[in-house]
């Protein structure tokens, strides 16, 4: 997922890297893809754990988040955040429909309102 890559990079760019995969979900007024929605969905469990203090303990989380480190988080990011996911479960979310689609929806919409709760 390029948003755990990418927030490998330096500390002082990770907010903005943030910001950028919450606002192109957030923003999407067409059908959001898949992959856009998992960014997105990302980027905001980041937000959330950070906002939260809960940390991500998940193999796929960028380095520097398992080994304790910080993203500097302000309150516009949590607002865009919780835009973005809003997003992803509204219509024309390929995400959401792939979900639907299968047998795990409750489980994988259960764990987007998770991470809004916790924003």
């Amino acid at each position: 997922m390029a948003t755990a890559r990418s927030l490998n990079a330096a500390p002082e760019r990770r907010p903005a890297l943030l910001r950028k995969a919450l606002k192109a979900a957030a923003g999407r007024t067409r059908y959001l893809d898949s992959d856009e929605a998992s960014e997105a969905i990302a980027a905001a469990a980041i937000v959330a754990s950070q906002r939260s203090g809960v940390p991500i303990t998940s193999p796929y989380a960028p380095d520097f988040l398992l080994e304790g480190g910080r993203v500097e988080i302000d309150d516009e990011l949590v607002t865009l955040a919780v835009r973005a996911l809003d997003r992803v479960m509204g219509e024309d979310s390929e995400w959401l429909e792939l979900w639907e689609d299968s047998d795990s929806s409750p489980e994988a919409v259960a764990v987007i309102e998770g991470i809004r709760g916790a924003l």
